[in-house]
């Protein structure tokens, strides 16, 4: 039986109760953020399959009972954070990239400055975005395909439209997945490398190939 499956009197009766000052939706809010914290740290340092339900409730202090409400196993409990994990990548890159950049070189620096930075700053992130969710090669493709999409926006502040729509999505999804394959070799070596040297190599590259399409129309 899964959480949506539970009678509906029974949810009602939960929702309108009360406890320690709180309401039911905000103790559900704390459950839900702590089982996900503890979620991030766990599947961070463990590969998928190590983690168990039980470890995550233990570190979050939830019950099993209370995991359950929450979400339907494991993998519901990945997918979510996985979901929110990228979405969280993708506004800071989009913050990265000006608004009205000069070029190709000012514009592509910005989103890979922004990438870079935030993958260091939260190398748990980095880890279970890139490299510990389950099914992984199947994930990072449609990883690499969203990412691909969102450059291809974000180009458009200083390239017209593309006569050939199909051409230039793949020359995107192409550029995109060689720098994800730079940045996971980045993140599984432990991030020792100059990040200021990577932003100037994912950089040269974009911008490099970029400017071939663009010469090419």
């Amino acid at each position: 039986m899964t959480r949506q499956d539970r009678p509906s009197a029974a949810r009602g009766a939960a929702r309108n109760s009360t406890y320690g000052g709180r309401s039911h939706e905000e103790r559900a809010a704390d459950r839900r953020s702590r089982l996900k914290d503890a979620a991030l740290e766990l599947f961070a340092a463990r590969p998928f399959d190590e983690v168990t339900v039980a470890d995550v409730c233990s570190r979050a202090r939830v019950s099993k009972r209370h995991f359950y409400e929450e979400f339907d196993d494991r993998r519901d409990l990945m997918r979510c954070l996985h979901r929110e994990l990228i979405d969280w990548l993708f506004e800071g890159i989009h913050r990265g990239a000006p608004e009205n950049p000069d070029g190709l070189e000012e514009l592509f620096r910005g989103m890979m400055s922004a990438w870079v930075g935030l993958l260091r700053e939260h190398p748990d992130r980095a880890r279970v975005i890139y490299i510990n969710a389950p099914r992984m090669e199947m994930r990072r493709r449609g990883l690499m395909r969203r990412t691909a999409e969102l450059f291809g926006r974000l180009s458009r502040r200083v390239l017209d439209r593309p006569r050939d729509r199909v051409r230039n999505e793949r020359v995107q999804l192409a550029m995109v997945s060689g720098c994800t394959q730079v940045v996971i070799d980045w993140i599984e070596r432990g991030m020792v490398d100059d990040p200021d040297a990577l932003v100037d190599h994912l950089t040269g590259a974009s911008v490099a190939l970029m400017r071939h399409l663009e010469a090419e129309g």
